[in-house]
């Protein structure tokens, strides 16, 4: 009975001394771990993309490209998405920002280093593209990727054609100024930039400022179309008046 007491006795000293608190200096007794603050967040918790496919990736980098997702766009790209992938279009995401006109996007890709000059299945490239929208902010994010602006597209023309046609004044302008694109190329149907703009413009204001950008950058008003008529001969057919003088005044 009296050894019973006695280990009973022990256990309870024993007991007491695992729970007390530590001496100074001693090491604090290890307490169980508690949840995660978001100040020690995993790269994983930060960035949901992170370990995903190369695949998962891409097709994401698409969506976010096309939507203008600039936020998304940069968790992909600082994830290690593909900035090549291609869609069913061969369309890159860089493509797809510039097609949509989502600027920020498309300076995300641009300052990852994204291809300017990646063509598609219609042999478009991002600058290229510009030309058909007419976004001068696209087009100064483009400049920045030193893009080849001798690349022509499906119709042997180069940006400011289409540009031209499409009364885009301020991009044409913008690209005279900031470029050294060939004013007076000739696209596969014998038109130059100054034909388009008289040939498929409607006279209005817009297509005469792109009239007067064309001349003051130096576009030859003598160059004529296959049949041999001028741009000027084009603007009197058309009754495109103030056109017509523009372009008689730098013949």
């Amino acid at each position: 009975m009296r050894s019973s007491l006695v280990i009973t006795a022990s256990a309870a000293v024993l007991a007491a001394c695992s729970t007390a608190p530590a001496e100074p200096g001693s090491a604090a007794p290890r307490s169980a771990p508690g949840p995660t603050s978001s100040a020690t967040s995993t790269p994983s918790e930060e960035n949901p993309f992170v370990g995903r496919s190369s695949r998962e990736l891409g097709q994401a980098l698409l969506r976010a490209a096309a939507r203008g997702d600039e936020r998304r766009t940069r968790q992909l790209v600082e994830a290690d998405a593909p900035l090549e992938v291609r869609d069913a279009r061969r369309r890159t995401p860089l493509l797809l920002a510039v097609t949509h006109d989502k600027v920020r996007a498309a300076r995300v890709l641009v300052a990852a280093g994204a291809d300017p000059d990646a063509l598609d299945d219609r042999h478009d490239t991002p600058w290229l593209v510009t030309g058909v929208t007419g976004s001068v902010a696209m087009a100064t994010v483009l400049l920045e990727a030193d893009p080849d602006l001798t690349i022509r597209n499906r119709f042997g023309g180069l940006s400011h054609i289409p540009a031209s046609e499409r009364g885009h004044a301020d991009y044409v302008a913008y690209v005279l100024e900031h470029t050294d694109i060939r004013v007076d190329h000739v696209n596969d149907l014998g038109w130059t930039a100054l034909l388009e703009a008289v040939i498929l413009g409607k006279g209005t204001r817009p297509w005469q400022r792109i009239v007067a950008a064309l001349l003051e950058a130096g576009a030859d008003p003598s160059i004529a179309d296959r049949n041999g008529v001028t741009p000027l001969q084009h603007a009197r057919a058309k009754g495109f008046t103030q056109i017509a003088d523009q372009l008689r005044r730098a013949t």
